[in-house]
């Protein structure tokens, strides 16, 4: 006996329209949540500014709040950048309120760096010369820079930049010496008898004014004043008269501090 045979099933040709409902389904439910995210409560929001407002005494408690306005943009400008360089105003004692620790040859050549880039910056290299040697480090005050020929008083011109050297330095508690020298050439005057006196006026003038503006400890700092005797060049020239024509701080080390009287 045969068999029946079974009729062919027609293929589906809009199964495709249930994947599109739901890609349609998940699309609006996204558009939805995207929209529900975008809406704030404006109630909640200017209560949260009102007492805000109030807190700093803005507004009176029951008025309402003004409405929040948009800083046009032809008015916003850069903030400038905050002046790095230390102004200290002479007279006025800093007081750095941290504990100083000694400073090493690393450190040293730490705090050389660091004035080298801002002589460099202000265009000032040929006012100040620095050296690392065992007693330490050695910062060379320049007669050109911060002294009038034949006088001990500080140029006003100069206290900038020596405000910048001390802060460098004067964040350790090492010993300081400064240290007045002169060329060869005699002086004779009625306050500067000779170069003894103009070399050590100049070193105490420096020693008073780190004092004074800041918080250098009188008993670890001294000045003295070594006249022509102690030349770093050449007094023949004139080059050489204008090196030997100083004012160092030396900032003792550990065999520097040793070999100190």
């Amino acid at each position: 006996m045969a068999l029946k045979k079974e009729p062919e099933k027609h293929v589906n040709h809009e199964r495709w329209l249930v994947s599109y409902a739901d890609f349609i389904t998940l699309l609006f439910a996204v558009f939805v949540t995207l929209y529900a995210m975008s809406q704030s409560d404006k109630k909640k929001t200017e209560e949260v500014i009102k007492s805000i407002q109030q807190s700093f005494g803005m507004v009176q408690a029951g008025t309402p709040s003004p409405k929040m306005n948009i800083l046009p943009s032809k008015q916003m400008t850069v903030i400038p950048a905050i002046k790095p360089e230390i102004s200290i105003v002479p007279g006025v004692r800093t007081v750095h309120g941290q504990t100083r620790t000694r400073a090493e040859e690393k450190d040293f050549r730490q705090i050389k760096s660091s004035i080298e880039a801002y002589l460099v910056k202000q265009g000032a290299q040929s006012k100040v010369g620095l050296t690392i040697s065992r007693r330490g480090l050695i910062v060379s005050l320049k007669e050109a820079g911060f002294f009038d020929s034949g006088q001990a008083q500080i140029k006003p011109s100069a206290y900038e930049l020596l405000n910048t050297i001390a802060e460098a330095m004067l964040q350790y508690n090492n010993p300081f010496r400064i240290e007045g020298h002169t060329d060869n050439a005699p002086i004779s005057t009625p306050q500067f008898p000779s170069n003894w006196e103009l070399s050590t006026a100049r070193a105490t003038n420096v020693l008073k004014y780190l004092i004074k503006n800041y918080d250098a400890e009188p008993e670890k700092i001294s000045a003295t004043g070594y006249g022509e005797f102690r030349p770093m060049a050449d007094n023949a020239t004139a080059e050489g008269r204008t090196k030997n024509r100083r004012v160092d701080l030396v900032m003792l080390s550990g065999d520097g501090e040793r070999g100190e009287p």
